[in-house]
């Protein structure tokens, strides 16, 4: 008899939530019943699963009482309250904020990357930062045939990835300066920092605080989290990766040009780089320059899959080379990915607390 799971999302009336509340629909995962968990503010609003109305419930510990599996992504301080409380009664936890990803009992997934990382869950899985997804998915099977050494990686991060009250503010300036009128940035670069700058027909090479090294703390993330998923250490002194993230006013998806050195000696060509992503799962490589034929955000939006473009060797450098990464950074960055874990932890009999690691997570 097939299992069927009670599912409980966590942040279900923000901008991934909804989405994840859609991507679930489609999903292949059995769901017996689904509780819609958020702040108190947005409880008693009703969303709809699958055709049938859903009261909007606000998140408590006993919210997860006889769940089995949880998405959440209602950000960092709310996955540090309620996710251990969910592992505690016993529900399998996807998480899809930052809170997690660096610590070392938390397995950091991308499916099509390191899916055999899940074996290891301790009833946390987290889901990594938007713009590490879709770089290791087009990157890691390249390492795989031919070895990486060295990533420098630029971002155009959409604004939804700063949540759905920056959207709305990248329309309202939009709006204003085309009327004529001033605009007012009280959200971007971040919400908390001193200065606020509009996104509206700009660029800020600003995403998150900045660290003392001078990186911002998205930088940072894509660091780490690229060595931790592709090479299993946070810290990994086997491959060398530096980004520079910068938000653009697009409403969604996130490109990214990302330069890569694999093996020294190993014989790569773009050809053969082309070759190896037009058959890898999750990509889809648009590259015909003369049909100006590359990826862009405007088509990647509402898309599961990763898209590749402008393959090309590094001119001045051995065994080097350059691609255009693009995706849906709300669905394969996020909402997808999140989904695609939890199926994957079905299909491989996954869904169950560990019982030696109940309280783990528990810290007060």
């Amino acid at each position: 008899m097939t299992r069927e799971y009670s599912v409980a999302i966590l942040g279900a009336t923000g901008a991934v939530g909804t989405r994840l509340i859609e991507q679930l629909e489609q999903s292949t995962i059995p769901v017996k019943n689904i509780k819609l968990l958020a702040s108190s503010r947005s409880a008693g609003k009703t969303l709809q699963f699958k055709g049938t109305d859903v009261v909007v419930e606000e998140a408590t510990p006993e919210s997860f009482d006889g769940v089995d599996l949880v998405l959440a992504s209602g950000g960092g301080s709310v996955s540090a309250r309620f996710a251990p409380e969910a592992v505690k009664r016993g529900a399998v936890v996807v998480d899809n904020s930052s809170q997690w990803r660096m610590n070392d009992d938390v397995p950091l997934i991308v499916p099509e990357v390191n899916e055999a990382d899940l074996k290891q869950h301790q009833g946390i899985i987290a889901n990594p930062n938007c713009s590490t997804i879709q770089m290791v998915v087009a990157l890691a099977p390249i390492k795989a045939k031919y070895g990486l050494t060295r990533v420098i990686v630029s971002t155009y991060q959409a604004a939804s990835g700063a949540g759905q009250s920056a959207w709305q503010e990248l329309v309202s300036e939009t709006d204003a300066h085309n009327a004529g009128k001033e605009m007012h940035a009280e959200i971007l670069p971040v919400k908390s920092a001193k200065h606020h700058y509009p996104l509206a027909y700009n660029l800020l090479p600003q995403i998150d605080v900045f660290e003392e090294d001078g990186y911002t703390h998205e930088e940072w993330k894509m660091i780490h989290e690229t060595k931790k998923i592709m090479f299993g250490d946070k810290n990994s002194k086997a491959v060398k990766v530096t980004a520079t993230a910068v938000r653009v006013p697009v409403p969604i998806g996130h490109g990214e040009t990302v330069y890569f050195e694999t093996d020294a000696g190993s014989g790569a060509t773009a050809a053969d780089i082309q070759a190896i992503l037009s058959e890898a799962p999750g990509v889809v490589l648009e590259d015909n320059p003369k049909e100006q034929l590359y990826p862009q955000p405007i088509n990647a939006e509402g898309k599961r899959e990763t898209f590749v473009g402008r393959v090309r060797p590094d001119l001045e450098n051995d065994d080097s080379f350059h691609m255009w990464v693009v995706s849906d950074n709300l669905l394969k960055g996020a909402a997808w990915n999140t989904v695609q874990i939890a199926e994957r932890l079905v299909d491989l009999d996954l869904v169950r607390v560990p019982e030696d690691t109940a309280n783990k997570f528990i810290t007060a």
